[in-house]
């Protein structure tokens, strides 16, 4: 019964700690957010910060960055043919190269303000969709091998996303240029693509641990786009909407970077603690493999031996009684040379499976020979093993065994003893149903001997 208690405590405890860790994560996100609001309400917007010089280093840091994580993001789509990785890598690419011209035109943010701001907004547009888009694709099979091979699918996005930085300057040099609904409208565009793509994410409830890093930089994303909406050039919420945005994107290449070392996945990647629950359940899959039979999935003569010292601990501590039953197929070996090995294995898998039917599952069925078995009968009286040996002769009689298209009828021969009575250590306990074991074959076989 504590036990029990303890195991629901731990269900408890556990759904507790996961619930709080998801909220931690979401507070974590939604940390730009309290800034922005900060900033919008206690700070003066009119405050500026214009350095044309850092800027151009901070953009130039970013697309050399930029360039990077598009390549690795790359590598890694071409190893594993995930097409999330392949509209991963268009996003970061799409954004390095729209994003490029906003580092240039720094110099003529005087001269024409909308040529040096409309490609921040375009970019992050650009990243926002391709990302939304690859979303829609995670969970998809691989792509082969000449799919990922083909570099007009590449060019052809490079060639567009140029078209779009002419598009960008072309828009900048119009005459609704300086409208501010154009670069509100590109901003609050790559705001409703990132919670859209929040939202499905949720929906769909994906909960990998990269796929977690994704959805935490797509939060950084939308605070980005939110904290530009209410910005003006060069003031302090436009720093910190740059600020958001970097935190994000640098949080997502950390996901690509650990892809790329790992699996070279989104989607196989797995955090610690699954890695130690997948080492927990191969550790226990082990040693089920060493304690058990590989045949009739019987406990084998270690495993055996090993529980037979526990129980008679157990039952010496507690008063209680032990028994144990040594059985053996009748006539087995006939079976093997009649029928063959198979037909022998068959036998020895149903005879197992009848026994364990027959019997509590608080007994222990273990195979210790060819056609050898012994069973633990804890807290059973000697009288109460002999009854059970009984039920189990009658139903292996009664078993009809189909193999190698034969009926094979098979009985046993089965010896009794109980712990303390019969012997007080497990040798010599073993010893003695043994005996009686061999004197119920001698007897003329298919009986239970108990004295």
């Amino acid at each position: 019964m504590s036990t029990a208690f303890a195991n629901d405590d731990l269900k408890i405890i556990r759904l507790l700690t996961k619930s709080y860790a998801r909220l931690l994560l979401i507070g974590f996100s939604l940390v730009p957010f309290f800034v922005i609001a900060y900033l919008y309400l206690f700070q003066n917007q009119s405050l500026k910060f214009e350095h044309h010089r850092f800027h151009e280093l901070a953009i130039g840091v970013s697309i050399l960055i930029g360039s990077f994580v598009s390549y690795i993001t790359w590598r890694c789509y071409r190893f594993s043919g995930e097409p999330f990785l392949r509209w991963l890598t268009v996003g970061f690419l799409g954004f390095t190269l729209v994003y490029a011209p906003h580092g240039a035109f720094t110099s003529y943010a005087h001269e024409n303000i909308w040529l040096f701001i409309l490609y921040g907004p375009a970019s992050r547009l650009v990243m926002a969709v391709c990302f939304f888009v690859g979303l829609l694709q995670y969970g998809k099979p691989a792509e082969a091998e000449v799919q990922r091979r083909r570099k007009i699918f590449w060019w052809s996005w490079i060639f567009g996303f140029l078209l779009i930085d002419i598009a960008v300057a072309a828009l900048a040099n119009s005459s609704i240029a300086g409208n501010p609904a154009v670069r509100l409208t590109m901003e609050i565009s790559a705001l409703c693509v990132t919670l859209i793509a929040i939202v499905i994410m949720a929906w769909r409830q994906i909960r990998s641990p990269l796929m977690v890093i994704y959805a935490i930089a797509l939060a950084c994303f939308a605070q980005s786009s939110l904290a530009f909406v209410l910005s003006l050039p060069w003031n302090h919420m436009w720093w910190l909407a740059h600020a958001i945005f970097a935190g994000g994107f640098f949080f997502l290449s950390y996901g690509i970077a650990q892809a790329f070392n790992t699996t070279r996945s989104f989607s196989t990647v797995y955090s610690q603690v699954e890695l130690m629950e997948q080492l927990q359940r191969a550790n226990q899959n082990l040693e089920k493999l060493v304690a058990t039979d590989s045949l009739t999935g019987a406990v084998n003569r270690r495993e055996l031996m090993s529980k037979a010292e526990v129980e008679l601990a157990g039952a010496t501590r507690l008063q209680t009684p032990l028994s144990v039953l040594a059985l053996d197929l009748d006539h087995f070996k006939s079976v093997n040379d009649r029928y063959g090995h198979q037909a022998g294995d068959e036998v020895l898998k149903a005879f197992v499976k009848e026994v364990t039917a027959i019997l509590r599952p608080s007994d222990i069925v273990g195979r210790v020979g060819g056609e050898e078995f012994l069973v633990l009968l804890p807290d059973t009286h000697r009288a109460a093993a002999e009854i059970a040996a009984e039920r189990i002769r009658r139903g292996i009689e009664a078993l009809v065994i189909s193999a190698s298209g034969n009926s094979l009828p098979i009985t046993v021969s089965i010896g009794v003893a109980q712990f303390g009575v019969d012997g007080d250590t497990a040798d010599a306990c073993f010893a003695v149903a043994d005996a009686r074991l061999y004197r119920a074959k001698q007897d003329g076989r298919n009986r239970v001997v108990s004295q």
